[in-house]
């Protein structure tokens, strides 16, 4: 029976699917499957063929063999690699190479023989590239092809760089780089214009030959292609479908990563549900927008048609639940975000009382409190809170460099013109543009050229900050020592920037603290800025009595906005709002017109705020709501 019931919950899937809590969970799975197939032919005498992947997604796999190979003796000396792919044209010493990558997170700290490592090279002439394909695929079909292959997946659907279009039996061969590929590779590179449009990489044909094929995939970032890719029908568009056709292929996910496949993003749709509040806010949510229907105006046959028929037997009739649901996302509104004093606040988001409270709007760069929330901040300003702003990072990766170079000719200008010794000041202007006209792609800034970047930054936020109504006492720049590297890759997180975010909750004791809670990109510095409050409350919560009454509310907006079924407090902004929350982001000049890292999206941050703004609002009027101009939505975390 239980294999019967797992296989009508996966029945939309068309390959093995496992799916771990986490992607560190998952991780170190794969690592001991590859480690068991490494000692097995070990004990066999034989060399373990191994397909390798780069990227993101494979380098806590690495991080476990690594630490096996240290502290549980797993050798490597009867192991042969080969890569999937490698950019072209590169250098293998590049920082953006995938032999730079493979050095650092295995190569350098294992056993393995250099003469068993095979990577692409990025370095040959055009003319040389079929010769030297054809071999790759020689070399691997002396050894009788790969025991193992691991995969990621990129958001086109490639695997190694197949990009959509690529052939079921293609081989390995020099190809060409999809525009979002490249856009996703640019944070590495220092701008897209910066990353190799080719690449040479491993066919679909070659990978198909593995006697195993792990794909791996975490983060909700990755959500959709995998739903195209296990669900979806076998395309040429989406390259990752292909694997449909495999007898030896295992997709292993995280659940983020898994979240829209069927079964977990409508699982009434293929087994019995527990129906809690949760999931028949979603259900009920879901069939209003499939059915173009609000809430109220849904029937038992729409119900009973749409997989939701149990619901409506058990929690019926279908109106009772209608207007349940309804009631609840009703109690979401409010206009006062930090709660409406005297009044009943049984059905609100926030408590009334204390009638006046100590907020934190903790901001990851300088401009996501008005880009994420910025109607909102206004409104607790306006309603008479004590509001603080807390910049948790100096943002200094993301201006651009003629910028600098304006703001130090101005400085330079204005000290002539008040009379000074302007002498030092042109000399560092002169070193600084001598730096930035040689500057190569990624290459970390000089230490002033940081500093001025990261002052462009900070005046932006103070005058995005007055503009909402704050002193200059309520505006905090924390500049997080985890995010202060110069480069786009970040340090680790310290016990330093917990103890930094722990003073500041000490100082102003908040009762409200609003911060980021995107974590569509796992490695992003919204997620890693909310660990940072996070742990920093924990700590707290331990010795201060203050920490117990302290609500979070989470707040998105710049990159992606919240379902409806997860919004908890929907905050309407009127026209008059939403023109002031715009101007507050102007003020943000240096993130105008074209930022530094636009991400996919490429909208202006105002324009994009705005319209994910109105679409909230549509979404609460599409399902029978008030209609209004715009609104902020936010999620409370609970510990």
């Amino acid at each position: 029976m239980a294999r019967l019931n797992l296989l009508e919950e996966t029945r939309f899937e068309k390959l093995p699917v496992t799916v771990y809590p986490d992607a560190h969970t998952a991780s170190v799975r794969v690592a001991r499957r590859i480690a068991d197939l490494i000692r097995g032919k070990q004990q066999a005498g034989g060399h373990a063929v191994l397909g390798l992947a780069t990227g993101a997604t494979p380098i806590e796999v690495y991080a476990e063999l690594v630490r096996m190979h240290r502290e549980e003796g797993l050798s490597f000396r009867n192991v042969i690699t080969f890569n999937l792919d490698e950019y072209y044209p590169m250098s293998p010493t590049a920082p953006q190479s995938y032999v730079t990558f493979m050095k650092e997170h295995l190569f350098d700290h294992i056993d393995i023989k250099k003469e068993n490592i095979h990577i692409p090279d990025g370095t040959l002439s055009q003319e040389a590239i079929a010769a030297y394909c054809l071999d790759y695929e020689h070399k691997i079909g002396e050894l009788n092809g790969l025991d193992l292959q691991i995969l990621g997946i990129g958001r086109t659907g490639h695997i190694g760089f197949n990009e959509p279009g690529s052939a079921p039996n293609s081989g390995t061969r020099l190809v060409t780089l999809d525009d979002l590929t490249r856009r996703d590779a640019s944070h590495d590179f220092g701008g897209k214009e910066n990353v190799p449009t080719k690449a040479i990489t491993m066919g679909i044909g070659t990978i198909f030959k593995a006697r195993e094929i792990i794909l791996m995939a975490w983060s909700g970032k990755k959500a959709p292609i995998i739903k195209k890719a296990v669900e979806g029908e076998i395309s040429s568009e989406v390259p990752a479908t292909y694997l449909q056709l495999s007898d030896n292929v295992e997709f292993v996910l995280d659940a983020d990563a898994a979240a829209e496949l069927t079964r977990f993003n409508t699982p009434w749709l293929v087994k019995d549900c527990i129906w809690d509040e949760q999931l028949t806010k979603k259900a009920v949510i879901w069939l209003s927008d499939t059915l173009k229907k609000p809430i109220l105006k849904l029937t038992e046959e729409d119900y009973n048609t749409h997989g939701m028929a149990q619901l409506a037997t058990e929690k019926g009739p279908a109106y009772n639940i209608n207007i349940h649901i309804f009631n609840k996302l009703q109690h979401t509104i409010t206009g006062w975000p930090g709660g409406k004093p005297n009044a009943d606040d049984s059905q609100r988001p926030e408590r009334a009382e204390p009638a006046r409270k100590r907020i934190i709007i903790f901001s990851p760069h300088p401009d996501d409190d008005v880009i994420s929330m910025g109607g909102t901040f206004m409104r607790l300003v306006d309603q008479g809170h004590d509001v603080h702003v807390a910049y948790q990072t100096s943002g200094n990766t993301a201006v651009w460099d003629d910028d600098v170079l304006r703001y130090m000719e101005f400085a330079v200008d204005f000290d002539k013109s008040i009379g000074e010794d302007s002498y030092r000041l042109q000399r560092i202007y002169d070193e600084m543009r001598s730096f930035v006209e040689t500057k190569q792609p990624n290459q970390p800034d000089t230490q002033e050229v940081r500093n001025v970047k990261a002052f462009i930054r900070k005046s932006e936020a103070i005058a995005g900050a007055r503009y909402a109504g704050l002193e200059d006492d309520h505006i905090h720049f924390m500049a997080l020592p985890f995010y202060e590297t110069g480069k786009t890759r970040k340090n680790s997180v310290t016990d330093e920037d917990i103890e930094l975010t722990m003073d500041l909750l000490r100082e102003v004791k908040p009762h409200q603290v609003f911060t980021a809670g995107d974590f569509a990109d796992p490695h992003g510095t919204h997620v890693v800025c909310f660990r940072i409050v996070l742990e920093a409350l924990r700590r707290l919560r331990e010795t201060e009595s203050w920490v117990d009454d302290c609500w979070i509310w989470m707040y998105r907006g710049a990159w992606h906005e919240f379902e409806t079924y997860e919004i908890e407090m929907a905050v309407p902004l009127s026209p008059q709002e939403v023109e002031r929350k715009r101007n507050a982001i102007f003020k943000h000049q240096s993130q105008k017109d074209r930022p530094v890292f636009p991400g996919d999206d490429a909208r202006e941050f105002w324009v994009r705020a705005e319209e994910r703004n109105r679409e909230t609002a549509k979404r609460y009027d599409d399902l029978g709501l008030a209609d209004y101009e715009a609104m902020e939505a936010f999620v409370r975390y609970r510990f």
